[in-house]
Protein backbone atom coordinates (compact mmCIF):
# COMPACT_ATOMS: atom_id res chain seq x y z
CA UNK A 1 0.00 0.00 0.00
CA UNK A 2 0.90 3.76 -0.40
CA UNK A 3 2.09 5.29 3.28
CA UNK A 4 1.31 8.47 4.33
CA UNK A 5 1.95 8.72 7.57
CA UNK A 6 4.84 6.31 7.83
CA UNK A 7 7.76 5.37 5.89
CA UNK A 8 8.94 1.96 4.96
CA UNK A 9 12.22 0.86 3.93
CA UNK A 10 13.97 -2.62 3.71
CA UNK A 11 17.56 -2.77 3.27
CA UNK A 12 20.30 -5.49 4.36
CA UNK A 13 17.93 -7.69 6.38
CA UNK A 14 16.41 -5.24 8.37
CA UNK A 15 13.19 -3.58 7.93
CA UNK A 16 12.71 0.24 9.02
CA UNK A 17 9.30 1.41 10.09
CA UNK A 18 9.32 4.92 10.74
CA UNK A 19 6.40 6.78 12.41
CA UNK A 20 6.18 10.21 9.45
CA UNK A 21 4.24 12.59 11.97
CA UNK A 22 7.17 15.30 13.24
CA UNK A 23 4.74 17.97 13.01
CA UNK A 24 2.47 16.10 15.81
CA UNK A 25 5.43 14.43 17.67
CA UNK A 26 4.75 11.44 15.78
CA UNK A 27 1.89 10.79 17.13
CA UNK A 28 -0.21 8.19 15.76
CA UNK A 29 -4.12 8.48 13.74
CA UNK A 30 -6.06 6.03 12.91
CA UNK A 31 -4.45 5.79 9.76
CA UNK A 32 -1.02 6.06 10.86
CA UNK A 33 -2.09 2.65 12.71
CA UNK A 34 -3.20 1.30 9.77
CA UNK A 35 -0.08 1.75 7.48
CA UNK A 36 2.10 0.44 10.46
CA UNK A 37 -0.26 -2.75 10.75
CA UNK A 38 0.47 -3.55 7.27
CA UNK A 39 4.12 -2.49 6.82
CA UNK A 40 4.38 -5.43 10.20
CA UNK A 41 2.72 -7.85 7.94
CA UNK A 42 4.65 -7.33 5.17
CA UNK A 43 8.16 -7.41 7.06
CA UNK A 44 6.51 -10.63 8.38
CA UNK A 45 6.34 -11.98 4.98
CA UNK A 46 9.43 -11.01 3.53
CA UNK A 47 11.84 -13.91 4.09
CA UNK A 48 14.83 -11.32 3.56
CA UNK A 49 13.83 -9.47 6.94
CA UNK A 50 15.72 -10.58 10.14
CA UNK A 51 14.72 -8.03 12.35
CA UNK A 52 12.71 -5.04 12.39
CA UNK A 53 12.97 -1.43 13.59
CA UNK A 54 10.29 1.13 14.60
CA UNK A 55 11.21 4.13 15.16
CA UNK A 56 10.06 8.07 14.80
CA UNK A 57 10.87 11.11 11.53
CA UNK A 58 13.01 13.80 14.00
CA UNK A 59 15.01 14.14 17.00
CA UNK A 60 12.26 15.15 19.04
CA UNK A 61 9.64 12.25 19.34
CA UNK A 62 9.84 8.23 19.18
CA UNK A 63 5.71 8.98 19.42
CA UNK A 64 3.63 10.82 21.61
CA UNK A 65 0.90 8.27 21.92
CA UNK A 66 -2.79 8.72 19.96
CA UNK A 67 -3.34 12.04 18.28
CA UNK A 68 -5.73 13.95 20.68
CA UNK A 69 -7.13 16.17 17.82
CA UNK A 70 -8.18 13.04 16.13
CA UNK A 71 -9.81 12.05 19.29
CA UNK A 72 -11.63 15.16 19.64
CA UNK A 73 -12.85 15.62 16.25
CA UNK A 74 -14.15 12.27 16.61
CA UNK A 75 -15.69 12.32 19.91
CA UNK A 76 -12.95 9.54 21.21
CA UNK A 77 -10.88 6.99 20.09
CA UNK A 78 -13.20 5.71 17.14
CA UNK A 79 -14.15 1.76 17.31
CA UNK A 80 -11.68 1.77 13.94
CA UNK A 81 -8.77 3.16 15.73
CA UNK A 82 -8.99 0.69 18.00
CA UNK A 83 -9.08 -2.08 15.74
CA UNK A 84 -5.77 -0.91 14.33
CA UNK A 85 -3.93 0.02 17.32
CA UNK A 86 -4.47 -3.50 18.52
CA UNK A 87 -3.70 -5.10 15.28
CA UNK A 88 -0.36 -3.29 15.72
CA UNK A 89 0.53 -4.25 19.50
CA UNK A 90 -0.32 -7.89 18.36
CA UNK A 91 1.68 -7.38 15.19
CA UNK A 92 5.13 -6.25 17.62
CA UNK A 93 4.21 -9.10 19.81
CA UNK A 94 3.31 -12.19 16.76
CA UNK A 95 6.19 -11.69 14.35
CA UNK A 96 8.51 -13.85 14.51
CA UNK A 97 11.80 -12.00 14.30
CA UNK A 98 13.14 -9.14 16.77
CA UNK A 99 11.60 -5.87 16.86
CA UNK A 100 13.91 -3.46 18.03
CA UNK A 101 12.62 0.59 19.40
CA UNK A 102 14.64 3.11 18.31
CA UNK A 103 13.73 5.84 20.70
CA UNK A 104 14.74 9.18 19.50
CA UNK A 105 12.87 11.83 21.93
CA UNK A 106 9.37 11.86 23.41
CA UNK A 107 7.78 8.25 23.91
CA UNK A 108 4.57 9.01 25.71
CA UNK A 109 1.58 7.22 26.25
CA UNK A 110 0.60 5.41 23.61
CA UNK A 111 4.24 5.56 22.55
CA UNK A 112 5.38 4.45 25.66
CA UNK A 113 3.80 1.63 25.15
CA UNK A 114 5.04 0.79 21.24
CA UNK A 115 8.39 0.95 22.74
CA UNK A 116 7.67 -1.07 25.78
CA UNK A 117 5.99 -4.05 22.88
CA UNK A 118 9.24 -3.95 21.44
CA UNK A 119 11.73 -6.92 22.00
CA UNK A 120 14.43 -4.21 22.57
CA UNK A 121 14.76 -0.66 23.51
CA UNK A 122 17.76 1.42 22.55
CA UNK A 123 17.44 5.20 23.68
CA UNK A 124 19.15 8.64 22.56
CA UNK A 125 20.37 10.20 25.71
CA UNK A 126 17.44 12.82 25.34
CA UNK A 127 14.82 10.26 25.06
CA UNK A 128 11.75 10.70 27.36
CA UNK A 129 9.51 8.02 28.74
CA UNK A 130 6.02 8.25 30.68
CA UNK A 131 2.43 7.40 30.80
CA UNK A 132 -0.47 10.32 29.96
CA UNK A 133 -3.78 8.78 30.10
CA UNK A 134 -5.43 9.82 33.57
CA UNK A 135 -3.87 13.18 32.55
CA UNK A 136 -6.05 13.34 29.21
CA UNK A 137 -9.23 11.04 29.90
CA UNK A 138 -7.76 7.75 29.24
CA UNK A 139 -5.85 4.76 29.94
CA UNK A 140 -4.77 1.73 28.66
CA UNK A 141 -5.37 -1.30 31.12
CA UNK A 142 -4.35 -4.26 28.28
CA UNK A 143 0.00 -4.48 27.73
CA UNK A 144 -0.19 -0.74 28.57
CA UNK A 145 -0.91 -1.69 32.44
CA UNK A 146 -0.13 -6.02 32.64
CA UNK A 147 2.89 -6.05 30.77
CA UNK A 148 4.21 -2.84 31.85
CA UNK A 149 4.15 -4.56 35.74
CA UNK A 150 6.08 -7.34 34.17
CA UNK A 151 8.76 -5.63 32.80
CA UNK A 152 9.62 -2.72 35.33
CA UNK A 153 7.40 -3.94 38.39
CA UNK A 154 4.20 -3.43 40.09
CA UNK A 155 5.61 -0.57 42.25
CA UNK A 156 6.69 1.51 39.49
CA UNK A 157 4.38 0.74 36.81
CA UNK A 158 1.48 1.68 39.37
CA UNK A 159 3.67 5.15 39.96
CA UNK A 160 3.86 5.77 36.31
CA UNK A 161 0.39 5.73 36.11
CA UNK A 162 -1.09 6.85 38.95
CA UNK A 163 1.01 10.17 38.77
CA UNK A 164 2.08 10.47 35.11
CA UNK A 165 5.02 11.64 35.45
CA UNK A 166 8.24 11.63 32.87
CA UNK A 167 11.68 9.77 33.24
CA UNK A 168 14.48 10.20 31.51
CA UNK A 169 16.52 7.35 29.59
CA UNK A 170 18.86 6.95 31.75
CA UNK A 171 16.14 6.55 34.70
CA UNK A 172 14.21 4.12 31.68
CA UNK A 173 17.64 2.50 31.72
CA UNK A 174 17.58 1.64 35.03
CA UNK A 175 13.84 0.52 35.34
CA UNK A 176 14.64 -1.76 32.78
CA UNK A 177 12.42 -0.10 30.16
CA UNK A 178 15.15 0.33 27.71
CA UNK A 179 18.46 -2.04 27.02
CA UNK A 180 20.54 1.11 26.02
CA UNK A 181 20.91 4.49 25.93
CA UNK A 182 23.05 6.26 23.63
CA UNK A 183 24.42 9.64 22.19
CA UNK A 184 21.44 10.73 19.72
CA UNK A 185 23.99 11.30 16.43
CA UNK A 186 24.93 7.45 17.57
CA UNK A 187 21.21 6.04 17.54
CA UNK A 188 21.08 4.60 14.03
CA UNK A 189 24.73 3.23 14.12
CA UNK A 190 24.35 1.63 17.65
CA UNK A 191 20.80 0.23 15.91
CA UNK A 192 22.82 -1.52 13.11
CA UNK A 193 25.45 -2.76 15.20
CA UNK A 194 22.45 -4.69 17.07
CA UNK A 195 20.91 -5.78 14.35
CA UNK A 196 23.72 -7.15 12.33
CA UNK A 197 24.17 -8.82 15.67
CA UNK A 198 20.88 -10.71 15.34
CA UNK A 199 20.99 -11.49 11.76
CA UNK A 200 24.32 -13.35 12.21
CA UNK A 201 22.39 -15.70 14.43
CA UNK A 202 20.04 -18.41 13.50
CA UNK A 203 16.52 -17.12 12.72
CA UNK A 204 14.75 -20.09 13.46
CA UNK A 205 16.01 -20.27 17.52
CA UNK A 206 15.55 -16.81 17.40
CA UNK A 207 11.65 -17.16 16.50
CA UNK A 208 11.08 -20.18 19.28
CA UNK A 209 13.07 -18.04 21.81
CA UNK A 210 10.69 -15.07 21.09
CA UNK A 211 7.33 -17.56 20.74
CA UNK A 212 8.70 -18.50 24.19
CA UNK A 213 8.93 -15.31 26.21
CA UNK A 214 5.55 -14.30 24.76
CA UNK A 215 3.81 -17.69 26.06
CA UNK A 216 4.55 -16.27 29.64
CA UNK A 217 2.10 -13.52 28.71
CA UNK A 218 0.26 -13.83 26.10
CA UNK A 219 -2.99 -14.01 28.68
CA UNK A 220 -2.80 -10.34 28.98
CA UNK A 221 -4.22 -9.86 25.67
CA UNK A 222 -7.23 -10.65 27.33
CA UNK A 223 -6.93 -7.59 29.43
CA UNK A 224 -6.05 -5.97 26.18
CA UNK A 225 -9.37 -6.88 24.30
CA UNK A 226 -11.18 -5.87 28.21
CA UNK A 227 -9.34 -2.44 27.82
CA UNK A 228 -10.20 -1.40 24.49
CA UNK A 229 -13.85 -1.82 25.56
CA UNK A 230 -13.80 -0.33 28.53
CA UNK A 231 -11.85 3.07 26.97
CA UNK A 232 -14.81 3.39 24.56
CA UNK A 233 -17.55 3.68 26.75
CA UNK A 234 -15.12 5.65 29.25
CA UNK A 235 -14.81 8.09 26.00
CA UNK A 236 -18.54 8.80 26.16
CA UNK A 237 -18.75 9.89 30.11
CA UNK A 238 -18.97 13.41 30.99
CA UNK A 239 -15.49 13.47 32.73
CA UNK A 240 -13.90 12.50 29.01
CA UNK A 241 -15.96 15.22 27.76
CA UNK A 242 -13.90 17.31 30.45
CA UNK A 243 -10.91 16.03 29.46
CA UNK A 244 -11.61 17.09 25.69
CA UNK A 245 -13.05 20.93 26.49
CA UNK A 246 -9.53 21.08 29.04
CA UNK A 247 -7.84 20.02 25.67
CA UNK A 248 -9.69 22.49 23.30
CA UNK A 249 -8.48 25.17 25.58
CA UNK A 250 -5.42 24.62 26.30
CA UNK A 251 -5.57 24.27 30.10
CA UNK A 252 -5.54 21.74 33.05
CA UNK A 253 -8.88 18.99 33.30
CA UNK A 254 -10.62 19.57 36.38
CA UNK A 255 -11.36 16.29 37.19
CA UNK A 256 -12.38 17.02 40.94
CA UNK A 257 -16.64 16.71 40.51
CA UNK A 258 -16.35 13.32 39.14
CA UNK A 259 -14.70 11.47 42.39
Amino acid sequence: MEFKCITYERKDGVAWITINRPQAYNAFTTNTLKEMAHAFHDAELDTSVGVVVLTGTGDKAFCAGGDLKEAAQRGGYSKEMDYWHTKVHTAIRSIPKPVIAAVNGYAVGGGNILALLCDLTIASENATFGQAGPRVGSFDAGFGVSYLTRVVGEKKAREMWYLCRQYTAEEALEMGLVNKVVPLDKLKEEVNNWCQEILSLSSTALKFCKLAFNAETDHQYGFEAWSAAAVRLFWGTKEVEEAKKAFAEKRKADFSKFR
